[in-house]
């Protein structure tokens, strides 16, 4: 019994690494603290006299194999009104080089 609890220990342990792979988890934060540093480092630089007082990631689209765009959105108060910003950033996660960045304004309802 004793000789075949460990193989059975060893084999969950593997299992449980290739289901819960902590090390894309943490990557995947890396990724977003830079590019979230990045893009509001820009806002900030293009909207001087405002403030920015909202900030949250939308999240991650795949675009191919290596290359991803990770999008954040702002709400800046700009004449006391506020103003919705959109940062995208495109980045390859292979080399970990970034490719592009787009600032929008969408359209407000």
């Amino acid at each position: 019994m004793k000789n075949r609890a460990f193989p059975i220990l060893v084999a969950s342990i593997l299992i449980m690494a290739f289901l819960f792979p902590s090390h894309n988890i943490a990557v995947q934060k890396a990724d977003y603290e830079k590019y979230g540093s990045i893009a509001i480092a820009v806002v900030k630089a293009d909207y001087p006299q405002q403030a920015v007082t909202d900030y949250k990631y939308m999240g991650r689209k795949k675009i191919s194999t290596m290359e991803v765009e990770d999008s954040f959105q702002f709400l800046v108060k700009e004449n006391s009104k506020d103003k919705t910003v959109q940062v995208t950033i495109k980045h390859d996660l292979k080399n970990d080089k970034f490719i592009s960045l787009t600032v929008s304004e969408p359209e407000q309802p």
